[in-house]
């Protein structure tokens, strides 16, 4: 891990805390009012669990609020692409905010993942990836994130573009990177400006990417 990522995890453990304090009431509404959404929708499971690929490659399994139909992995990719026919009228509004990731927020308590950091992926979609774009495997020096600098820069989610962002936060990582990146993910959160996927359209059919 690099030198100057000595702060992250009193920076994450102290920022998680701090917001839970301040925001307790948003919270207990968040964690109530999106699950019987998801429920009332289809009657189908809450929570959704992967496979991620973390910090060295270590797997890890990350929890999200579903946001595609029952089984969605057996009709398709495990990752989405744009126009997905899967994804659920309440998934939808859920991504475009982001906060179908909320309990992704167990994994940075546990230690898997950080607030800020490249995005953890898919296992099979990571290695992949590996497989298509020579030095993938480098993003994952430090432990991925909840947002980061390709996911509020890079919304078509272009593989390539993602390395380029990914190396460019493990270069410049700082406390004050951390705190813009977090307050452009809050703005885009409020303005649901998240996640648009045409980037992954090559990686459904496994052709080499461009």
């Amino acid at each position: 891990m690099p030198k100057s990522a000595w702060y992250k995890r009193p920076f994450d453990l102290a920022v998680l805390l701090l917001a839970h304090l301040l925001l307790l009431p948003v919270w207990l509404l968040l964690w109530t009012l999106i699950p019987l959404i998801i429920w009332l929708g289809d009657r189908g499971p809450v929570f959704y669990r992967q496979s991620r690929a973390g910090k060295d490659g270590k797997v890890f399994t990350v929890r999200k609020f579903r946001t595609m139909v029952p089984n969605a992995d057996r009709i398709g990719p495990s990752w989405t692409v744009e126009g997905d026919r899967r994804i659920t009228p309440v998934g939808r509004l859920l991504r475009r905010t982001a906060l179908d990731e909320l309990p992704e927020v167990l994994s940075i308590w546990k230690g898997d993942m950080s607030l800020v950091g490249p995005r953890a992926l898919d296992a099979g979609e990571q290695k992949l990836l590996e497989q298509q774009i020579p030095g993938f495997e480098q993003r994952l020096a430090v432990r991925p994130g909840l947002t980061g600098l390709s996911q509020v820069n890079n919304r078509e989610d272009d593989p390539h573009a993602k390395l380029q962002y990914d190396m460019d936060y493990i270069q410049r990582m700082s406390i004050w990177l951390d705190i813009k990146i977090l307050f452009m993910s809050v703005f885009n959160t409020m303005l649901a400006r998240w996640d648009k996927r045409g980037g992954k359209e090559s990686q459904q059919t496994g052709k080499p990417l461009p």
